[in-house]
């Protein structure tokens, strides 16, 4: 279910309890052929020792547990009609006996998230309709939420949600309230991995070597956080049209008079309009006024200083940032707050600013490489204005294009996205033939302009 039970089961089956063994030497037996079997990927004839360990000695081993999922897994997949349901059935069985005798190892949460997995997985032959399946995540949820950690459940939760108001079961509250459930979610279990992540990265970095299983945690981290990042923009289009200034600034105006001194309910209704360009509108600064008043703090700051810089007011906005960005004092956090504050500015075209935060974002947290990514984008937009001819201008792009190389360097998600934007950086840069003709191969160029650095031009 969970990484770290994977990786205990070999230990487990090395180190059975061999006096019970002792005392039923027909269970050993059929624990081995099952171990066989399953490794061999043959579980066809795992299936009978398996279910006649299961039967006998349900608390053996947790391997009567987890490898019993794979085979039933197979049976599920090779199977139809009324034969896989049985086996479905059988799976959630198997789920709530795993918890009954390895109840540390198999948490109700984890057991509950598996079986709406599975409900969902084979919802038309189990002949669901959506609330149910909606039914079983939000169980999940509402019970054990920190146990809810699936990437593709909390999907599932959501875009369960958006399909059950089309279809005109749920209120278009609910979408937004559960968009933000989701959202919230992600971002606490993404600050987890990202925190482990870095303590793996800075002991690397300080010259330790990794031992194998904090490597298999370091990749486990770094594809959780990928996954993640890919369902948040995922929601976002699925979502669509539904969460635009037109359906929130009446919502948010009916139910304000009810939810002004709610601070839950201001910061998600501040947070929507702020994230779908809906700030123009006067209902905005009230919504922000309020936030702070309720619950003054560095997120509030920041909604302030937007405020502010819609009316004109720059110098006292800037402070409001400042001020935001220095009462944060979680790293995962501020790193975060320091990519919004950067946005903004980059928005506004104040580059250097935006570098300069983006740049305290990489220093909080070192294996989120998108702040790379973004200031390449701005070298790239900067090329023009900062040379003293063409070859110079152009020759900004190698600099982009290095920087955009370091955001897959640093998290492994972005590889491909980074390479891709470096190739495309490089290719407005001088050519060969123009490195040749201006005898510039080997030379270094001073950038100027905000930019301030260097950058050889290749060798031929």
């Amino acid at each position: 279910m969970k990484m770290r039970i994977t990786l205990i089961v070999a230990v487990l089956l090395m180190v059975t309890n061999f006096s019970f063994a002792q005392q039923d030497e027909e269970c050993m037996l059929n624990l081995t052929l099952m171990n066989d079997y399953v490794k061999s990927k043959n579980y066809d004839e795992a299936y009978e020792p398996w279910m006649k360990v299961r039967n006998k000695c349900p608390k053996f081993n947790i391997a009567i547990y987890k490898y019993g999922e794979k085979i039933l897994d197979h049976k599920i997949d090779n199977s139809t009609g009324a034969e896989k349901t049985a086996f479905i059935s059988d799976y959630m069985a198997l789920l709530d006996a795993a918890g009954e005798n390895f109840a540390s190892k198999y948490p109700k949460g984890e057991i509950e998230e598996e079986k709406a997995l599975k409900k969902y997985e084979n919802q038309k032959d189990l002949g669901l309709t959506d609330y149910q399946i909606f039914e079983a995540f939000d169980l999940e949820f509402k019970n054990y939420r920190s146990d809810f950690t699936s990437t593709k459940g909390l999907y599932v939760y959501f875009t369960k949600t958006v399909d059950l108001f089309k279809a005109g079961k749920f209120e278009i509250q609910k979408v937004f309230d559960k968009y933000d459930d989701v959202n919230d979610q992600l971002d606490d279990l993404n600050e987890k991995y990202a925190i482990s992540l870095n303590k793996l990265i800075e002991k690397e970095a300080a010259g330790t070597a990794l031992t194998r299983t904090e490597g298999k945690y370091k990749d486990f981290y770094q594809r959780k956080l990928e996954a993640n990042g890919k369902i948040s923009g995922s929601l976002d289009a699925y979502i669509g049209d539904l969460a635009n200034c037109e359906n929130l600034i009446p919502l948010y105006k009916k139910d304000f008079e009810n939810y002004k001194n709610d601070a839950a309910w201001l910061k998600r209704a501040v947070s929507k309009m702020y994230n779908k360009d809906c700030t123009d509108d006067p209902l905005y600064i009230e919504l922000v006024k309020a936030y702070d008043q309720v619950d003054p703090s560095a997120e509030t700051k920041y909604f302030v200083s937007t405020v502010l810089r819609k009316q004109g007011k720059n110098s006292e906005a800037d402070k409001y940032v400042r001020e935001s960005y220095d009462l944060q004092d979680d790293p995962i956090k501020k790193a975060r707050m320091a990519k919004k504050i950067a946005n903004d500015f980059k928005k506004q075209g104040s580059y250097g600013s935006a570098r300069t935060y983006y740049r305290e974002a990489l220093n909080l947290n070192p294996s989120d490489g998108t702040p790379h990514l973004y200031i390449a984008s701005m070298y790239a937009k900067s090329a023009n204005n900062c040379g003293s001819d063409s070859f110079n201008k152009r020759a900004v792009f190698w600099y982009a294009a290095d920087e955009a190389e370091r955001a897959g360097q640093v998290d492994p998600g972005l590889r491909s996205n980074a390479a891709q934007t470096a190739t495309a950086y490089r290719a407005n840069a001088p050519t060969k033939g123009e490195i040749f003709s201006d005898n510039m191969a080997g030379k270094t160029i001073t950038i100027g302009c905000w930019i301030g650095g260097s950058v050889k031009v290749p060798n031929l």
